[in-house]
Order: C-alpha cells, then sequence, then structure tokens
C-alpha cells in the first residue's frame, strides 16, 4: 500500500475512533446499571451488566487504537510498517470487539446489511438509549471495517509472505 494511502486512512481511523469514544463516553458517564433497568427485571439486570461490560472493553480498546494512530501521525517521519501493524490493531481489537461482543448482547444479522434496515439484533429488548448507542456506533464500525478489510487478512498474507511475525 502507498503511504499516502496509509496515511489517509490512519487520519480517518483516527477521527472515526475518536467519534464512537465521544459517544461511548457520553453514555457511560451518564447511564448506570439502575438507571437502564428500571423495571428491576433479573434476565435485564444480567443483559445490561454484560452490555456494559462490553461497552466499556469496546472504549478501551478504541482508546488504546487512537492514541497509537496518533503516535504513528505525529512522528517526524511517517513509518508505514508501523502505521500498517496500528490499522491491524484497530481492525482486530475495535472493530472485531464491536462485531462479535464477548457477552453477545447483541449481534450482527447480515441478511438486514443490505436492506437499509438497521443489521443489529439485541439479545433482550435494551432501553432506547442503549439501542441508540449500538446502533450510532454499528455505522462507524461499519465504515472501519469497510476501510480496514485489507489489514483482516491480506495484510498477515503479506507479512507472512515476507518472512515476518505478527
Amino acid at each position: 500500500m502507498a503511504m499516502f494511502n496509509v496515511k489517509n486512512i490512519c487520519e480517518s481511523s483516527r477521527a472515526r475512533l475518536k467519534e464512537s469514544i465521544a459517544k461511548m463516553e457520553l453514555f457511560l458517564n451518564h447511564h448506570s446499571l439502575s438507571q437502564l433497568n428500571v423495571e428491576k427485571d433479573p434476565a435485564m439486570d444480567e443483559f445490561y451488566r454484560s452490555y456494559l461490560q462490553d461497552t466499556r472493553h469496546l472504549l478501551v480498546f478504541c482508546e488504546v487504537s487512537y492514541e497509537k494512530l496518533g503516535v504513528v501521525l505525529r512522528r517526524p517521519t511517517f513509518n508505514t510498517d508501523f502505521a500498517e501493524k496500528a490499522l491491524y490493531e484497530v481492525f482486530h481489537s475495535c472493530v472485531s470487539s464491536f462485531f462479535y461482543p464477548k457477552n453477545e448482547c447483541y449481534s450482527e444479522d447480515g441478511r438486514y446489511a443490505y436492506t437499509g434496515q438497521d443489521a443489529i439484533r439485541f439479545r433482550k429488548k435494551p432501553c432506547r438509549e442503549a439501542r441508540d448507542l449500538i446502533i450510532e456506533l454499528s455505522k462507524i464500525f461499519e465504515e472501519l471495517r469497510e476501510e480496514l478489510a485489507y489489514y483482516e487478512t491480506d495484510y498477515v498474507t503479506q507479512r507472512r509472505l515476507q518472512g515476518e511475525k505478527i
């Protein structure tokens, strides 16, 4: 990949991460377990615990990647190898964590991906704010996934052919 293109991808990925971080921080700073589960339903209590845990983990992954991309972009000389490794980590830590959350409170249903409907399906029906956060984030992470698709498999294949360890 050309250096110019890699740098542009680093910049746009960092901007998308910044947007997702802001949305997650706003939500997490204003919503507690008791506020989300107003009905005090034990099944929903477990659901929201898992939801909050996955959101906090995703936030940390995004913050780490955001900082790493900042380092990549602030270096006096742009290092394409370092940048590509950082983009690979964005894909495998942030994008993968969003689309495959550990607690599986939601999942992506590919049958809806091309219909204009939301492709995210929740295990239980969350409150509007919790639902809206994931739907808003899904748009950001879909863009990241498309932009970073090369780093899902082609990047690893290229590095292995060059005899490098990932």
